[in-house]
């Protein structure tokens, strides 16, 4: 069975310690997943959700993020990892079409707290929590996406493992841990494609959903150990045709190491659009010259992101006219960009109404491998300028620093807790490897709430 093979895999892993390259990328995704989850804590749809299970804060072994009240730790994992995915700058497995990190730390966050563990074992359970997740999500996918949100389904599995990790599972308990995990996820594509806020609601379940799953195989409960692979089971109901083989095979680094770090805000499917962008912008192209965008990229781009005249700034996040038009003319796409009166900028409005999307063949052969688009520009003089991106920047072939990680990490909290609470935080963060106690990490509540 699929579930039993990855659990054997896990645990007898356990005894050996980390490389530090992996150590490492365990702590970038951690720094990334704090910044993504103080911003999108502040924002309305985690506060409507903390406000309907009110009644469970203010006492429990886990903390939400960013203020640091008390909660038990499946409210903790709901709340902070539909907090990591609202803002729309968590991190990203693009084989596996896949947010890791919403769910994955959210869960082994709570877990962490709740059973007291120091930073070394935190960074364990988040290297094998994306490593079970990212592999399943690029089993089944591309066409397990067609339908439904990776981060909702393959990320209930990822945060079951993270969680069993912590809690130290042998590798019978944590097989049932994977397969109850299994099928509890969900989240479908249609939640996305309208201004709701169910997206970031399933990173949240998920993390939930998985932090269950593992506690209760810790006390013997089971689950169907060929979930994954059963005549009616995962792969037979929300994917096609699936290579489970590949799933258990070996000799590759650990996924956590091919993380792509977001470098803009919104859906990633618009990114290679804005790279592109971005880079004839650095041209000296002149925006009011512009007569014409045709932005040519991958199929799942133009059905995802393809909003063509956006009116909310939830629709502008899945606009690649809005996000394309945004870096021409400002040279960033972060969370300014998405503030309410940008959406009536007459210098956006009219780029949106003179951009085209079409699938290319060449980026359509190579996704989900390579996320790429190309950016054609038509000036007023018939001119043609275009710039191709076959990856995106943030990609593990293209990576932010360190340095440049830590600076969107500050920009992001810093905007809710402030300069000095955004800067302490860093700090313990990037000194996880030496943490004695997680629970140690300085949480802070919101400038405007002090």
């Amino acid at each position: 069975m699929i579930v039993e093979d990855l659990a054997r895999y896990v645990v007898e892993q356990r005894g050996r310690p980390l490389p530090d390259a992996v150590v490492q990328a365990a702590v970038r995704c951690a720094v990334d997943w704090f910044g993504a989850a103080v911003a999108g804590g502040a924002m309305e749809p985690t506060r409507l959700l903390a406000a309907a299970v009110g009644d469970e804060i203010g006492h429990g072994a886990a903390r939400l993020v960013p203020d640091g009240r008390a909660a038990p730790a499946r409210t903790a994992a709901l709340v902070n990892g539909a907090a990591a995915h609202a803002a729309e700058v968590d991190d990203i497995y693009s084989p596996g079409l896949y947010h890791p990190g919403a769910p994955t730390i959210a869960a082994a966050l709570a877990a962490a707290e709740s059973r007291d563990a120091d930073g070394p074992s935190f960074l364990r359970a988040l290297v094998v929590g994306y490593e079970v997740g990212d592999r399943i999500a690029e089993a089944i996918n591309p066409s397990h996406y067609a339908s439904w949100h990776t981060t909702g389904t393959v990320g209930a599995i990822g945060a079951a493992a993270a969680v069993a990790e912590v809690l130290e599972l042998n590798a019978a308990r944590f097989a049932h841990a994977l397969a109850s995990a299994a099928t509890m996820g969900a989240g479908l594509q249609q939640a996305f494609r309208s201004d709701a806020m169910s997206k970031p609601l399933h990173a949240g379940h998920a993390a939930e959903a998985g932090l269950l799953a593992a506690r209760a195989a810790a006390d013997g409960f089971t689950g169907a150990l060929d979930v994954l692979e059963g005549e009616a089971g995962f792969g037979r109901a929300m994917s096609g045709a699936v290579d489970w083989s590949a799933v258990t095979a070996g000799g590759d680094d650990p996924r956590i190491t091919r993380t792509t770090v977001k470098p803009h805000v919104g859906c990633g499917h618009t990114f290679a659009p804005v790279d592109a962008a971005l880079d004839l912008r650095q041209r000296g192209i002149d925006p009011d010259r512009i007569r014409r965008i045709r932005v040519d990229s991958y199929r799942v781009a133009r059905e995802v992101a393809g909003i063509a005249r956006p009116s909310t700034p939830f629709e502008a996040k899945f606009s690649i006219p809005f996000c394309v038009a945004t870096a021409i003319v400002y040279g960033a796409v972060r969370l300014a960009a998405f503030d309410a009166r940008r959406l009536d900028d007459p210098a956006l409005r009219g780029l949106i109404e003179r951009t085209e999307i079409a699938v290319d063949d060449e980026h359509e052969r190579a996704f989900p491998r390579l996320r790429g688009a190309r950016v054609s520009v038509t000036l007023d003089d018939g001119r043609v300028e275009t710039a191709d991106r076959w990856t995106r920047r943030g990609d593990p072939d293209d990576p932010l620093s360190d340095v440049e990680l830590d600076a969107k990490f500050r920009e992001l909290a810093g905007e809710v807790v402030g300069v000095v609470a955004a800067q302490r935080l860093g700090r313990t963060l990037w000194d996880l490897p030496h943490l004695d106690r997680v629970r140690r990490l300085p949480l802070a509540a919101p400038v405007a709430a002090t």
